[in-house]
């Protein structure tokens, strides 16, 4: 466009032209922008880590973790076993961390973190067994939610009825769980700091194929777990170029005409410095509006690092 109307009047009509062009090049930004702000997390379109700097994804993630079962899935006919899904991944941590199982008093209180928290939800259900947890997310908001959440104990939300219509709801942590074990911290999985203790259980739920390099977050694990200690690794393995570049996923393609799956390139990955003990399907359920829903199904992998339990 430019082009031409520089041929037919001068630098005038070339100065109109590249502001024209600035203008539509600074609208198709802001609508793709417009576009990530109004888009469910469970679209498969992608949209990269800005997906979760929403309020739309924060409104879901609150639901996701904290809605009553009732409210979350309404009918009867509906998959109920995915319903408490941050309870049961809590629970799964409990089962197969031996530092639990120690009431000699004699070794340091059990520390679990929680990479990839979101809105905290596994958080607060690992402190109804370990005394201490650290929620860790690379998004801003999510973090900020949580926080509230650990303050306040509730937070406030939207949940999508149909198109623009709203229900106001209130997202809750059970008054049974002692809040004040769960704090929060912005990080990115992928690097975390090297100030980290060491500690007995990582949780890393949904989090693999949202990573840049999920390959360096396993590693990273071999250092920041305790001999004994486990690795609960969840996943439903939803690779997408617009998180992982392709050449970083740990499954989903062919190599030398074979396909190449997620649980494969873990077991390589730990299995020199940590044992299978465990793996199991984990279904989940977040809804997008009232008649709208993204069932999953994660694989769960329970890894304990080699050497005994200190």
């Amino acid at each position: 466009m430019a082009l031409v109307l520089a041929a037919g009047a001068g630098v005038g009509a070339t100065l109109l032209a590249q502001a024209l062009v600035s203008k539509l090049r600074s609208k198709a930004r802001s609508g793709k922008t417009d576009d990530i702000q109004e888009r469910s997390t469970t679209s498969s379109a992608g949209g990269g880590a800005a997906a979760y700097e929403t309020k739309k994804a924060v409104d879901e993630y609150l639901q996701f973790h904290f809605a009553a079962p009732e409210d979350l899935l309404p009918y009867s006919n509906g998959p109920k076993d995915a319903l408490m899904f941050t309870a049961r991944l809590a629970q799964l941590c409990e089962r197969h961390c031996a530092a639990l199982q120690d009431f000699t008093g004699e070794r340091e209180e059990p520390v679990a973190v929680d990479v990839g928290c979101a809105v905290g939800g596994a958080s607060f259900e690992l402190a109804r067994a370990f005394p201490h947890v650290l929620g860790i997310d690379y998004s801003k908001h999510f973090v900020e939610a949580a926080e509230h959440m650990k303050r306040r104990g509730v937070c406030e939300y939207e949940a999508v009825v149909e198109g623009e219509v709203r229900q106001r709801c209130l997202a809750a942590v059970p008054a049974d769980i002692d809040r004040s074990r769960v704090r929060f911290m912005l990080g990115d999985a992928c690097a975390l700091p090297d100030s980290l203790a060491q500690v007995d259980c990582v949780l890393a739920a949904n989090l693999l194929c949202r990573l840049p390099d999920p390959r360096v977050f396993l590693e990273r694990c071999r250092s920041l777990i305790k001999p004994g200690g486990v690795l609960v690794l969840v996943s439903p393995y939803s690779w997408l170029k617009s998180w992982t570049e392709q050449e970083k996923w740990l499954g989903g393609f062919y190599q030398d005409g074979k396909p190449v799956r997620g649980s494969e390139t873990i077991t390589a990955i730990l299995s020199p410095d940590f044992e299978l003990v465990a793996q199991q399907d984990v279904p989940f359920l977040i809804r997008e509006h009232a008649r709208k829903f993204q069932w999953g199904c994660s694989h769960a992998m329970v890894w304990k690092r080699n050497g005994r339990v200190v």
